[in-house]
């Protein structure tokens, strides 16, 4: 079962713009996590895996106007081989016999791919067959997306959505407290020497050796550990794709590990200046959190300037 391929030009439209709006409209959201609800009683398949899954494919692809949700099923494995004409719906029966996956999920007999409740019912319904395979969920995800980190980013969905048994994870939080003191500015691109020709992926906040770094979204820790560049330093996902990254850390907080699940204002670690050389390397440049944001399409990462969301979320904050 194949993905629909994102297109070159969608691609390039979303690296030219890389602001993000987080915040949605309460009525969708609340829309959406009811149709994740019915079709996890229709199918028994986890509202919170079916959010995650829609989330993951909303976040790397452009949704239709006429759509709610944002899974796409290629025609081909939808229709099977039955002749597709301009009108989308057709009989499921009609569309079984042809070995298409379609599937009717509102209860008017047809499986159409532009309808919300079909396509979520006919994707749930096909995870459901892969189980009864022997296939567990993650396993089929990897393989339909072709690619295992797909399936690592939904399972991460999945755990925070359920977690927290809603779908509206849009807050965030400035990076340092507004008692400390701090200072910042747009260094993005800024070359940089260490480990050969670079450009800085990020931005640099400098502030006093231990002054508390703070997560600035929801999300899991993917990564903890040392780097040579960046030292001790943090890696969060959140549910929109967007990989927080926080290095030359001089120390991490206590007990918190990779796979947990953290807040906007959590504290993370402390400021420092660890990093350029092997493990344990510190002092090679003045005390401050490097701060990045890269996002993921669907295909590979790439970084953008995090100081306009910075500045956003620092006024937010006080």
């Amino acid at each position: 079962m194949k993905r629909r391929i994102i297109t070159g030009l969608f691609i390039f439209i979303v690296i030219l713009t890389p602001s993000i709006s987080w915040a949605e409209d309460e009525s969708l959201s609340e829309e959406r996590l009811n149709l994740y609800q019915k079709t996890a009683t229709l199918t028994q398949v986890p509202w919170s895996l079916i959010a995650a899954i829609d989330q993951y494919e909303r976040n790397i692809n452009d949704i239709d106007e006429d759509r709610v949700t944002g899974i796409q099923i290629d025609p081909d494995q939808w229709f099977g081989l039955l002749a597709v004409d301009e009108n989308p719906s057709h009989y499921e029966a009609t569309i079984q016999a042809f070995n298409g996956i379609g599937k009717d999920g509102d209860g008017d007999q047809y499986a159409n791919p532009q309808n919300d409740e079909d396509v979520l019912f006919t994707f749930a319904h096909w995870l459901n067959e892969q189980l009864g395979k022997g296939i567990s969920y993650e396993k089929s995800l990897a393989q339909y997306y072709d690619r295992e980190k797909a399936a690592q980013i939904i399972k991460q969905y999945h755990e925070l959505f359920n977690h927290y048994s809603t779908i509206e994870l849009d807050e965030h939080a400035f990076p340092i407290p507004s008692y400390n003191q701090y200072s910042y500015r747009s260094t993005w691109g800024a070359g940089r020497g260490y480990g050969g020709r670079r450009i800085h992926e990020g931005t640099d906040l400098f502030a006093s050796y231990g002054t508390p770094v703070r997560s600035t979204s929801y999300g899991i820790v993917e990564i903890k550990g040392w780097n040579k560049y960046g030292g001790w330093r943090i890696g969060i996902r959140d549910t929109d794709n967007v990989y927080h990254y926080y290095a030359h850390l001089n120390g991490f907080e206590d007990e918190l590990e990779e796979g947990d699940i953290v807040e906007p204002g959590d504290v993370i670690g402390y400021v420092g200046a660890s990093g350029y050389g092997p493990v344990g390397t510190s002092g090679k440049f003045p005390p401050h959190l490097h701060y990045g944001m890269y996002r993921d399409n669907g295909e590979n990462e790439w970084a953008f300037d995090p100081y306009p969301h910075l500045k956003r979320w620092e006024k937010q904050s006080q």
